[in-house]
């Protein structure tokens, strides 16, 4: 007899397991230097265009680690961020920036290009600005400050959205990439210096590795979920999984057919944590349907307006049943806590216990207080 499909909250119990938020992910990933890149690698890329949120997407799923730690990794150049996908920063496995970039960024490299008339660039500025930021980087790191100064001086105007629309397409061109913060600043180099021993794969081996990835980072997922997440047409997504071969496979769900990895089948549905994730985290941001983890009703909760900016989430059971809002402060971290679902009082008090990590994290005592959502 064939088994019987799986349910949603098997689903939705099951991608946290391929996401490294269940208490296995410590056994899976290790710890100490390179568990930051062995996290990266492993969802294929996460979505980091708020720095402050990527560093806890990496800590929530490196029990013990701190805020210190996720830092030095970074600088370590363990992982970069860059616009491989969908014109968003994420980070991805630092050898595999340059292929990455390549292989996903045609589309929005073009939609970007519409938008240049209105800014009063040409194609020729853009390819003047890439220039300069390739010599302006040659050897060193700049600030984005630095890097708007030195178009100015190649005669490219950076003022208005000017400067940022030249940098993105560089990065996306494969010639520069983040490295850092500077304060509230990000700090720029060229591509192939921070990437100096650079992988790359043929274009059949390079799909068959970001649909292996982000299955196995992701699963239960459907091909549509692959295509959203990459930005790539389903003719590259599904060359990509058949590519993949037996990393990934094929499960009958009430939501219709999806794609997992075999590992994250073994041992059946895994027992959940209660969990206080980041804004833009994968378990929210990296599926075109959510509907597992997190009602439609409640979308606008998590993604209010919908404009792309997703808010901090509580998730209990495998379902997303709050919000969040951090303020640092000297000596603690105040946090307004957002009821989505109507949660009784035992389900908030795990959602505050939830926090705990994330103070460790920051080394600071939590403070919580409740309010409306909005």
């Amino acid at each position: 007899m064939a088994p019987a499909p799986l349910d949603l909250p098997s689903i939705a119990a099951l991608r946290p397991r391929s996401l490294l938020l269940t208490g296995a992910r410590g056994e899976a990933l290790g710890d100490g230097p390179g568990a930051v890149a062995r996290v990266v690698e492993h969802l294929g890329a996460m979505q980091a265009q708020d720095i402050a949120s990527a560093r806890w997407s990496l800590g929530v799923r490196l029990p013990g680690a701190v805020g210190a730690d996720i830092d030095a990794a970074l600088e370590r150049g363990e992982a970069l961020r860059t616009w491989p996908m969908r014109g968003t920063i994420h980070l991805v496995p630092t050898r595999d920036a340059a292929w990455m970039t390549a292989l996903m960024s045609a589309r929005p490299r073009a939609a970007a290009a519409a938008r240049r008339h209105q800014l009063g660039l040409t194609d020729a500025d853009v390819a003047r600005g890439a220039a300069a930021l390739r010599e302006a980087l040659t050897g060193r790191r700049l600030t984005r400050s630095a890097c708007l100064d030195a178009l100015a001086e190649a005669g490219v105007p950076p003022d208005g959205q000017r400067g940022y629309h030249v940098i993105v397409d560089a990065a996306q061109a494969g010639v520069v990439c983040l490295v850092g913060q500077q304060g509230k600043e990000q700090v720029l180099a060229r591509l192939d210096e921070a990437a100096p021993d650079p992988h790359l794969p043929g274009r059949a081996e390079a799909l068959g590795t970001l649909a292996t990835r982000y299955v196995r980072g992701h699963g239960p997922v459907t091909e549509r979920d692959l295509a959203r997440w990459t930005g790539l047409p389903l003719r590259d997504c599904r060359a990509g999984i058949a590519a993949a071969g037996d990393a990934v496979v094929a499960v009958d769900t009430v939501a219709g057919p999806m794609l997992v990895s075999p590992e994250a089948l073994e041992g059946g549905v895994p027992e959940l944590e209660d969990l206080a994730l980041p804004g833009f985290d994968e378990l929210v941001l990296g599926y075109a349907d959510r509907s597992a983890q997190l009602d439609k009703a409640h979308e606008r909760a998590v993604v209010p307006g919908g404009n792309g900016v997703f808010r901090s989430t509580f998730v209990l059971d495998g379902r997303v049943v709050g919000t969040w809002r951090r303020t640092i402060k000297a000596r603690s971290v105040a946090v307004e806590a957002h009821d989505v679902v109507g949660m009784g009082a035992r389900a908030r008090r795990r959602c505050e216990r939830s926090l705990a990590p994330f103070g460790a994290f920051v080394g600071l005592p939590v403070e919580v207080s409740w309010a409306d959502a909005s």
